[in-house]
């Protein structure tokens, strides 16, 4: 007892003498439906001595612009790597297509521009980016890559809700981050998975000037692991008014809220009761006894930041599952009270907007994923397998209104991300939640809490967007379990594709045709037929392959005995039931000449500032299109490029270059030289 007391003074010590309060930095915003980031290494002087090495976006040292977009506008992003290393960039929340997600797929080498575009169909919420680069996202996050996403709609604006940017609607990424001595570099080893000093927005012991008034702040977890349990100092209420994806319906009123990595909420504080001059602090209440009281009854264990012991910094790399602010409550944002603004809102309002949630009568498919691992200091995984590229782990039909049900074991507890679309929880059972589902809960989510033990369950729809080669992803956000493997793929497909399909190609390739498929629910499928045909209309059987027991696998075959002398081959698969019963692919057709009839052409060449495309077949579409240099480094990546204005390559130098298109029905590609002037 007498140690801990040694230590406890010492750790009261250490915070009291950093309690300098620093101006916290409120990022810059960029807003309408072009948005240029530029990646950088850069430098942050956080430390006495030397210099931190931090990663930034556009004109920062830490974090980047918050991006203010409306929804229904088409949005086109120009993502510069000009890092060292090669990163991605992943548009946490955002509804999209696979291949402008950003996932770990999405590599952006060293001085390359990445310029994916959608059209925004969320509803206003607060949303964020962050690299997404496999067993490398925890370091480009700890280095401070990253910002925050506003999306504005028409019902969030009739509200009277407080929406001027840093000055009643101010956006915290909390943090934390362990410094090496005598380096002062940022730890980022597996080892180093809880910081020793808070962060906000990358500002170290902030204060803020807020209006006495109400006042909105949205707060993202934006940590590597820890789970925060917020309140205000005084034990206030505040109220709830949206969470990842979206308002809800009615604010909800608390004095303690959960949040984990990847989660974010918005709430509202009135301050009006508030004197001037006077100060407030936002706080982590995270150590044992307010755990406790969060889960009344129940064993803590698992709360990511509760395990271990607070520790001295030692400058050294761990200890694991220790820190500085392990296991306390500690000070997050000093708020200074302000005098009240002009048309300043001072009620708390009774609704918000109205919902529409998917429920169990919408169900058209259920799947479930354990999680796994985790024995003796091993590895999490996602039903006894870790994450791979090469590896699609779920296949989901367009317009699937599925139920997820997530189970976790007894190990740890982890913060469960889902890619693309916003769920709705519709149960909880097990854990030290139990079947508590928190009122802030209740509204559109795309990250979850599952406690030791415990089991959720949610229900999504996945519209929209489908595609055969491209995935998005599920995993947990902290980004330790994350890179170790804590991760899975899945893919949406075409509903015009039978049931048992989820892809389906043929493509000419030297002197083979190339024969591919996927297949998914095949346990009542005999056997699949390839069949071929010269004039799309009489098929003859060319190969018979026997279905997999398995629930997912891929089949191949290789054509080279077709007829040289026919232009145009059809092919298409005979998928037969144990039952007799059987049904067919979609034909797909491949041209012998020009490989599978894909090939375009480049002009003008030479060229100065725009490059044209042009098709050799009005069928053919992009699907991706890359730009090298002479040397064969990658200077654009356009994934589904519009290509009706052309390129702009004016920013290029003189030189050689060599632009690579992949055709969209067959994935072939295509390589054509064009001299910049």
């Amino acid at each position: 007892m007498k140690k801990f007391y040694t230590i406890a003074s010492s750790l009261l010590f250490l915070i009291t003498a950093h309690a300098q309060y620093n101006s916290l930095r409120i990022p810059d915003t960029l807003s309408g439906t072009n948005f240029n980031l530029i990646l950088k290494d850069t430098f942050a002087q956080y430390r006495t001595g030397n210099q931190t090495i931090t990663g930034a976006v556009n004109n920062t040292n830490f974090w980047g612009p918050t991006l203010i977009m409306r929804k229904g506008a088409s949005v086109s992003m120009h993502v510069q790597n000009n890092l060292n290393d090669s990163t991605t960039i992943h548009w946490h929340g955002m509804h999209l297509p696979p291949i402008m997600d950003g996932g770990p797929h999405q590599i952006i080498p060293p001085g390359t521009l990445w310029e994916p575009y959608w059209t925004v169909k969320n509803q206003a919420a607060t949303l964020w980016y962050h690299p997404h680069l496999h067993q490398m996202t925890q370091e480009h996050v700890t280095k401070g890559i990253g910002g925050f996403i506003i999306i504005r709609d028409d019902a969030e604006a009739a509200l009277a809700l407080p929406r001027t940017y840093g000055v009643d609607d101010i956006p915290l990424a909390l943090s934390s981050r362990r410094f090496l001595s005598p380096s002062n570099q940022m730890a980022f080893s597996l080892s180093d998975n809880y910081g020793d000093y808070a962060m906000v927005n990358g500002t170290q012991n902030p204060q803020v000037s807020l209006p006495k008034q109400v006042v909105r702040l949205r707060i993202l977890n934006g940590e590597i692991q820890r789970g925060y349990n917020l309140g205000f100092s005084d034990n206030r209420t505040f109220y709830v008014i949206g969470n990842d994806d979206g308002l809800l319906e009615a604010p909800v009123a608390v004095t303690r809220v959960a949040l984990h990595t990847g989660e974010r909420v918005e709430i509202l504080v009135d301050l009006g009761s508030s004197t001037v001059g006077g100060t407030l602090d936002l706080k982590a209440y995270n150590s044992t006894t307010e755990i406790q009281a969060l889960t009344p009854g129940q064993n803590t264990f698992g709360w990511p930041g509760l395990e271990g012991h607070s520790y001295i910094p030692t400058g050294n790399n761990g200890p694991l599952n220790g820190g500085l602010l392990n296991n306390i409550d500690f000070n997050i944002l000093r708020i200074n009270i302000a005098a009240a603004t002009t048309n300043a809102i001072t009620a708390i309002p009774s609704t918000l907007i109205s919902n529409t949630y998917w429920t169990n009568a919408d169900i058209t498919n259920t799947r479930t994923i354990t999680i796994t691992g985790g024995n003796g200091g091993s590895a999490f995984s996602f039903n006894n397998a870790f994450f791979s590229l090469n590896t699609t782990n779920q296949m989901v039909n367009l317009n699937a209104v599925e139920k997820w049900t997530i189970v976790n074991n007894n190990i740890f507890g982890h913060a469960f991300h889902l890619h693309d679309v916003a769920f709705k929880i519709i149960s909880r059972s097990g854990g030290n939640i139990g079947t508590t589902i928190r009122s802030y809960e209740q509204g559109w989510k795309d990250v979850v809490w599952i406690p030791i033990g415990g089991t959720v369950s949610f229900i999504a729809k996945f519209d929209d967007y489908f595609d055969a080669g491209w995935p998005y992803m599920y995993h947990c956000h902290a980004l330790t379990h994350e890179d170790e493997g804590m991760m899975g793929s899945f893919k949406v497909i075409s509903s015009t594709l039978p049931v048992t399909l989820s892809s389906f190609t043929a493509i000419v390739r030297n002197n083979f045709v190339a024969i591919e498929w996927v297949s998914q629910q095949q346990i009542n499928i005999d056997n699949y037929v390839v069949e071929r045909s010269y004039d799309g209309i009489n098929f003859q059987p060319i190969s018979t392959q026997v279905a997999s027991l398995n629930d997912y696998t891929e089949y191949s075959f290789t054509d080279n005995l077709f007829d040289k002398t026919k232009t145009l081959l059809y092919y298409r698969l005979k998928i037969k039931e144990k039952t007799g019963a059987f049904s067919y692919s979609p034909v797909r057709i491949v041209k012998q000449s020009g490989k599978a009839g894909f090939d375009f052409s480049v002009s003008p060449n030479p060229v100065k500032d725009r490059i044209y495309i042009q098709f050799k077949s009005a069928d053919n579409k992009a699907y991706y299109a890359w730009i090298y240099d002479a040397g064969g480094r990658a200077m654009y990546m356009l994934p589904m490029p519009q290509l009706t204005n052309g390129i702009n390559i004016s920013a290029l130098a003189k030189g050689n270059y060599f632009i690579k298109i992949m055709d969209n029905d067959n994935k072939e590609t295509v390589t054509r030289k064009f001299v910049k002037e």
